[in-house]
């Protein structure tokens, strides 16, 4: 399997059928995603290191996820398929630790109370069957979304998991506003002073 780099995202497709996977594999292949199908709700929260009896606290660590090689940046699932519909997909990524990442719903059926609730439920599209290429082309700004508001969250948590000692060297380390004045009246640079 291929590491996901920054230009190539990787689209995890759910559907029961065998002919819309492989519809749905060609076309985002075809816009130059990485791909993995499985054909059922249960197996897409396994590749995801998910679990269906996890519980729903988002804060609850999950147990390390040796299976999974890449980084997935969206779902999309088919609406109707058995044993977990991709609504019920859609609830249990939404309450798991993967809650940013975005969710497409797909169906043959249009059912506008159906769209409504996963729409609601955080579901970022509902594409109705037969998937077109125009419809795949509105996921790269939903992705490219969500990777930005996950750097800058890693960013704001290494802030502020960042230890007081670190804060107060780096502080020393920089020359103080009163430090450059007097360096400047001085008539030496705030860099070079001793």
């Amino acid at each position: 399997m291929v590491m996901a780099g920054e230009s190539q995202f990787h689209v995890l497709a759910v559907d029961d059928s065998i002919i819309d996977r492989k519809i749905i594999q060609t076309l985002l292949k075809t816009l130059s995603y990485q791909v993995t199908t499985v054909d059922s709700g249960a197996k897409a929260l396994e590749f995801l290191g998910l679990h269906q009896d996890d519980t729903t606290n988002p804060n609850t660590p999950s147990p390390p996820n040796n299976h999974q090689e890449v980084e997935v940046n969206l779902v999309i699932t088919d609406y109707c398929m058995p044993g977990m519909t991709g609504y019920d997909l859609l609830k249990k990524i939404k309450e798991s630790s993967l809650r940013n990442m975005p969710v497409v719903i797909m169906s043959s059926e249009n059912v506008p109370s159906r769209i409504t609730r996963c729409l609601e439920e955080g579901a970022e599209e509902f594409f109705l069957k037969p998937v077109r290429l125009s419809d795949l082309s509105k996921l790269r700004p939903l992705m490219l979304k969500t990777k930005l508001k996950d750097q800058n969250q890693k960013q704001e948590e290494k802030a502020a998991f960042q230890s007081p000692k670190l804060q107060q060297v780096e502080q020393k380390q920089q020359p103080s506003n009163d430090d450059k004045g007097k360096a400047i009246d001085e008539g030496l640079s705030p860099e070079k002073k001793n």
